[in-house]
């Protein structure tokens, strides 16, 4: 039953929910569905895909989600950045709002959700890591403003060229801008100042759904004055049918690019989301890899409901959360008004301007560009900064896919500089203590010519080893033909591998040929163990390892020290 729990976390919550929690859930799945129904019709438009599928979209993938995951506020379904990224996919292999462009959107669900179950069947969640927060934050931002200004073709009426690459966007909107339509971009514009100004106001204020319905007042109303106004028309009545997807494995193979996209921006998206709100309260964990089964059987269930991908939106799971939403029922609450929806309202949405769904979308995604993150790692890293311009100019001048591709090297050439070229610093004994401290931190620290206690601040290994014997030799050289003793302070060294007890056993040797002795302080056991392994006794003895820096240099000095020779008949015991 436990393991059972585990993988079907609704198991764990609802045979002790509370009648206390219910009122909270239902005003809070009430209120994320109001939010939730205009917002559907309005990213099914930027998919590409009849405004029905945003319904569709939110039906099932948020039911799996509420059995299956961990997080009991995070909202699923369609959201903005994901739509774009099936737009720009899709698009280059089928005629966008077409049959064959409706199926292929609905297997890339199936292989997203195939891969997003894989990865968490296989534990590994823990690739997403690779992306790090700037480069997240740098595509966010640029995805945000490609989807705005995608937008301005409806929110102004004219029919402006679709791109994931801004230049061609904005030559495109700045030539034909002249061909704008009044009426249209009057109601847009209201539409986005009203949206702000409640927002403003209070951002639990269903300020989708009001512009919605002054939108299909205002059409109703004054259709006749309002004919060039563009307006959403029929949309069909009835749930999803179960349909298996058509399973083209040449079509599949052209569609994992755009997949791993999705599922590396579906999860992120997640993840973030679920560990914001697990902060704010002690009652569950989220757990990475079953997000990722979860986010899986939503798509994969999804799809075989005509759903394209779905993933976690950020305003519907902050509107959960703060409307009172504690569990998954508040995501059952919100599905069965989609299904009312679906089942009885979608007349009432004929009268609906599309410039409305724009407006909607482009305050909302405008938000995401995120102009204080960048100010402040401007400030506080400035590696971090261009990491996060690098990957937002990539995004919005190349593409999407060539935007998270080129962030996710980026973060890995990060890593890789910052792991071969860490922090190395020599120490100096503090007066009337036993402790050593960095003689660059701290200025009153004694410094003796003869002896270099070095301390390496990362694992060695095969990227680093140059670098520490660079650094090694370069301190040495300072020291001049004073130098008698290297003390390596090893408490940061958490890992070591061949290369790197290879290149220590070879400077062991070069120093001693030159008289200068080298001890070690502070190894851990498992890098000792490593040490041992590696053949580093043939160079040096037992005896010259220590607990601490001190130690070392005081046996040094004296030849005698008690506390060495406790510690050198523990190593002897655990040694042999």
């Amino acid at each position: 039953m436990k393991l059972l729990k585990k993988l079907i976390p609704i198991l764990e919550w609802l045979p002790n929910y509370k009648r206390s929690q219910l009122r909270g859930d239902v005003v809070a799945g009430i209120t994320v569905a109001i939010v939730l129904i205009p917002q559907g019709i309005a990213y099914a438009l930027i998919a590409g895909l009849p405004p029905i599928y945003g319904l569709y979209a939110a039906l099932m993938p948020q039911l799996m989600y509420a059995i299956f995951g961990t997080s009991r506020q995070v909202a699923i379904g369609p959201v903005a950045m994901d739509s774009l990224i099936v737009a720009t996919g899709v698009s280059t292999l089928a005629l966008t709002g077409s049959e064959s462009y409706i199926g292929i959107a609905i297997l890339l669900a199936l292989v997203v959700g195939s891969i997003q179950f894989l990865m968490g069947i296989f534990r590994l969640g823990f690739v997403v890591n690779f992306l790090s927060r700037p480069v997240i934050t740098g595509f966010t931002s640029a995805v945000a403003l490609i989807i705005g200004l995608n937008q301005f073709r409806n929110l102004f009426g004219v029919d402006f060229v679709q791109s994931d690459q801004i230049h061609v966007l904005l030559e495109d909107i700045l030539f034909r801008l002249q061909y704008f339509k009044t009426n249209t971009t009057i109601i847009g514009l209201i539409a986005c100042i009203i949206i702000i100004i409640f927002r403003k106001v209070n951002r639990k204020i269903p300020n989708a759904l009001i512009v919605v319905i002054l939108g299909i007042i205002t059409i109703r109303l004054f259709g006749d004055q309002l004919a060039d106004v563009a307006i959403v028309k029929d949309i069909p009545s009835g749930l999803p049918k179960f349909s298996i997807p058509v399973i083209d494995v040449a079509l599949i193979r052209e569609l994992i690019p755009i997949a791993a996209t999705l599922v590396m921006v579906g999860y992120l998206e997640t993840i973030s989301i679920g560990k914001t709100l697990e902060a704010k309260q002690d009652e569950y964990r989220v757990r990475p890899n079953q997000e990722l089964v979860a986010l899986g059987l939503s798509n994969m269930v999804g799809s075989l409901f005509q759903s394209y991908p779905s993933a976690s939106s950020f305003s519907r799971s902050a509107i959960n959360a703060e409307s009172g939403g504690t569990t998954g029922v508040s995501a059952i609450v919100s599905a069965l008004l989609v299904v009312i929806t679906l089942l009885f309202l979608t007349p009432v949405f004929y009268h609906l301007p599309k410039t409305i769904l724009s407006a909607i979308i482009i305050v909302a995604v405008f938000n995401l560009i995120n102009v204080q993150e960048a100010r402040r790692l401007w400030k506080a890293n400035n590696l971090d900064f261009w990491l996060l311009l690098a990957t937002f100019l990539a995004t919005i001048f190349f593409g999407i896919e060539y935007g998270i591709l080129i962030g996710v090297v980026l973060s890995l050439i990060v890593l890789i500089f910052r792991t071969s070229r860490p922090y190395v610093a020599e120490l100096g004994k503090v007066p009337n203590s036993d402790f050593y401290r960095n003689k660059n931190r701290f200025k009153e620290v004694i410094i003796e010519e003869e002896i270099l206690v070095f301390r390496f601040d990362a694992q060695l290994f095969y990227a680093n080893s140059n670098y520490f014997r660079d650094k090694l030799d370069e301190m040495a050289a300072e020291k001049g033909k004073a130098l008698k003793l290297i003390v390596l302070d090893a408490e940061s060294i958490n890992r070591v591998d061949s290369t790197g007890i290879d290149m220590l056993k070879e400077r062991i040797v070069y120093f001693n040929k030159h008289n200068i002795q080298f001890y070690f302080a502070g190894v851990k056991g498992p890098v000792r163990d490593a040490f041992f392994r590696g053949g580093l006794l043939d160079v040096v003895s037992l005896d010259h390892f220590f607990m601490r820096a001190n130690g070392a240099v005081n046996f040094y000095k004296t030849g005698d020290n008690q506390n060495q020779k406790k510690y050198a008949q523990y190593i002897h015991q655990a040694y042999k």
